[in-house]
């Protein structure tokens, strides 16, 4: 079947052994060809999270294979092989309210004089899908609480992009659950920080977050979303991957999910406290045992996907976010700000974005682990400043 199709360069996907295999021709095939030798040798080593006669769903971060926004994906990867920047990703921030106080929050004390509303939320979304982008990820805060979220992910052009939400779990009800799936939600990221209660609620300053995490995500299984369980790793929590499978597991959750934790907003001054590249590792065995078994959900190590074996990392070059008040920043953990969606277009902004000496060349891994960044542009932040500082 065609799952790209260009004057210059056409991409065909078939199956084998229930695993997508993707090859091209045309006058950019050879081009292509090191980008699809890295994607098919993911299809062929890991499983993805289902497979019908019609489609596959390999993850909640890709959207079906075949289909129009899957063509999106292969034009993303054309561009970047040919140095052209697009933010594949845009996450959004839709509120900074929040029930929780989590200790590690990234987005912390930022109190904005204003939350973007409805229709500047959608004509950011709208931007970003003009520039490219094929997955919008609402985010917050705790996105919830903001009565009209069923309508941003309605006015999100599904044809272009997959629309997912992240969340606590916090107020997401059966009945809000099967509006955001009439709406088009594609996946819930619920976020669990400990699969012990006790621990989870601790770390979430309230006591709840944890039967509100469990609740959610089954209300989303019930409702037919795709459920991810976004797991923010750390020194603290990183001997704990089994359990935290094996949660997901007895849930039945579609996928497992894991970041990095970030020295930001709470973490800001536990830079000791981050993962190493020896944590890396481990999380890349992980993510390949994982999804070498036949059972249970499809695991995703950020870390790993976004480092200098596949892909390398993504803030300003393939991602892009807008917090709460429009201040758009390189990624949800970089707290530097090159300018407010309503006042310039999301297309200045990314332009400008690429033009800083910090974004013009690719970086192996997550950048705000890297010392030489952090002293240079995160340390120099001045004391008091706002939060995301916008740089000069």
């Amino acid at each position: 079947m065609r799952v790209y199709d260009s004057p210059v360069l056409k991409v065909n996907a078939s199956t084998e052994n229930e695993k997508m295999v993707l090859d091209a021709e045309g006058p950019l095939s050879q081009l292509a060809k090191p980008f699809l030798k890295r994607i098919n040798k993911i299809f062929e080593e890991e499983k993805p999270i289902s497979v019908n006669e019609n489609e596959i769903i390999f993850s909640t971060w890709i959207p079906p294979i075949p289909g129009p926004v899957f063509s999106r994906v292969i034009s993303a990867e054309i561009a970047s092989i040919r140095k052209k920047r697009v933010p594949d990703q845009l996450s959004i921030g839709i509120t900074a309210r929040c029930p929780n106080r989590c200790i590690h929050c990234g987005a912390a004390d930022i109190k904005p004089e204003r939350e973007l509303t409805l229709d500047e939320i959608s004509r950011a979304v709208d931007q970003g899908l003009d520039l490219g982008s094929y997955l919008i990820s609402f985010d917050g805060g705790e996105t919830m609480l903001r009565n009209d979220l069923v309508e941003m992910v309605a006015r999100v052009d599904k044809s272009r992009a997959i629309a997912t939400c992240f969340t606590s779990g916090f107020r997401l009800s059966e009945e809000r659950a099967r509006e955001l799936k009439a709406a088009g939600l594609y996946a819930s990221r619920i976020s669990l920080d400990s699969p012990f209660e006790a621990e989870h609620d601790r770390i979430r300053g309230r006591e709840g977050a944890y039967r509100d995490a469990i609740a959610g995500i089954k209300n989303a299984e019930t409702a037919g979303i795709l459920t991810d369980m976004f797991v923010v790793v750390s020194p603290h929590n990183i001997d704990y991957l089994e359990e935290f499978y094996n949660l997901a597991a007895d849930l039945e959750m579609h996928e497992l999910s894991i970041y990095e934790i970030v020295a930001v907003g709470r973490w800001l001054d536990h830079e000791d406290e981050v993962i190493t590249e020896k944590d890396v590792s481990r999380l890349e065995r992980f993510h390949k045992s994982m999804n070498s078994r036949p059972e249970g959900p499809r695991v995703t190590a950020l870390p790993y996907f976004m480092g200098p074996s596949l892909f390398g990392c993504f803030a300003g070059k393939r991602w892009i976010h807008i917090a709460s008040d429009g201040e758009v920043m390189p990624c949800a953990y970089t707290p530097l700000s090159f300018g407010n969606i309503c006042e310039d277009s999301l297309e200045t902004i990314w332009k400008r974005m690429g033009k800083h000496d910090a974004y013009r060349k690719d970086a192996a891994y997550c950048m705000m682990r890297n010392p030489d960044f952090r002293k240079e542009y995160i340390h120099t932040i001045p004391q008091g400043a706002r939060i995301p500082y916008r740089l000069k």
